[in-house]
């Protein structure tokens, strides 16, 4: 029986992937990651060019009476609010003040409990208690009460907006990197690397985290959606950016007295904050499925 050049190809081995082409390779076999990451990534180019689409000062805030209240139509998609301004405009205005004060959020909330979480979880003992129990007593704390109160004594702004959001998410990532950590400073490569006389800043740095970033990626692009829900909660109740900029939750407070009549008015900036969130969510299940090395398929 002759072999076939088919044969051949087929018994060949396939090329090893490198390790991001393999993540990469089986977050496109999840079709709600690759929606969710779409939507995403159409919500930041929105963004990125909103002043491009729509003008801030003569189409976002500026007022116009004599059109207010205007249900859905060619010239307006998704209607007028109030004042006559155009809202699909102030969405996607929205939308710049949302992904920005959610991922500098998650910045600092990252950068911050990734360096407490590697201390406590690398260091043991005394160190550890310390950090531990001021992260448990924040983490007792409700996070939206205690961004009501850090805005309430800072004061309304974008900046205070992304500090208060920040803040609240440092207790969860220390615990996510703690418990990280804790699972890579025993493993083989770890003694070696301190046999050879690698100091400890070294081997947390270039080796401990980057074997231990899957799960704070993972909670990181989950807590984007906790971000944003608060944003749109403090900007609901008249806590988050100030007027007349536009953000989804202020949005949603605003149009809540018309909601009988006009409903459209709450509708649409409701319907970005639930796309958003589940995009993230979404996104975060499948880079969490991506990430697992157990998933060999």
């Amino acid at each position: 029986m002759s072999i076939t050049d088919g044969d051949v190809q087929q018994a060949a081995p396939r090329k090893a992937r490198g390790r991001y082409a393999e993540v990469w390779h089986k977050l496109k076999r999840n079709s709600g990651a690759v929606v969710a990451l779409f939507i995403i990534f159409c919500l930041t180019l929105g963004a990125i060019f909103a002043d491009v689409l729509y003008d801030y000062k003569t189409v976002v805030i500026r007022q116009n009476i004599p059109n207010r209240l205007k249900g859905p139509t060619f010239q307006h998609p998704f209607g007028t609010d109030e004042l006559g301004r155009d809202i699909l405009a102030r969405v996607v205005h929205g939308a710049r003040v949302s992904l920005a004060v959610g991922i500098v959020s998650v910045l600092i909330g990252a950068t911050f409990g990734i360096i407490l979480g590697s201390l406590a979880g690398y260091y043991g003992g005394r160190l550890e208690e310390i950090i531990m129990r001021i992260a448990d007593i924040f983490i007792a704390i409700p996070s939206i009460l205690l961004a009501i109160v850090i805005m309430a004594a800072m004061g309304q702004s974008m900046v205070n907006l992304m500090l208060a959001i920040g803040i609240c998410s440092i207790p969860q990532f220390i615990r996510v990197s703690r418990a990280s950590v804790m699972m890579t400073r025993n493993q083989e490569f770890i003694e070696a690397e301190r046999a050879i006389g690698s100091n400890n800043v070294s081997i947390i740095a270039n080796t401990i985290l980057p074997n231990s970033l899957s799960p704070i990626l993972v909670h990181a692009t989950l807590y984007m959606a906790t971000a944003i829900i608060s944003v749109s909660a403090l900007s609901f109740i008249g806590l988050g950016v100030p007027a007349p900029q536009p953000e989804w939750g202020s949005m949603l407070s605003s149009g809540r007295t018309f909601l009988r009549n006009y409903s459209h008015i709450s509708l649409f900036p409701g319907l970005a904050i639930m796309l958003t969130i589940l995009s993230f969510n979404m996104l975060g299940d499948g880079l969490r499925d991506a990430l697992d090395p157990k998933q060999k398929r």
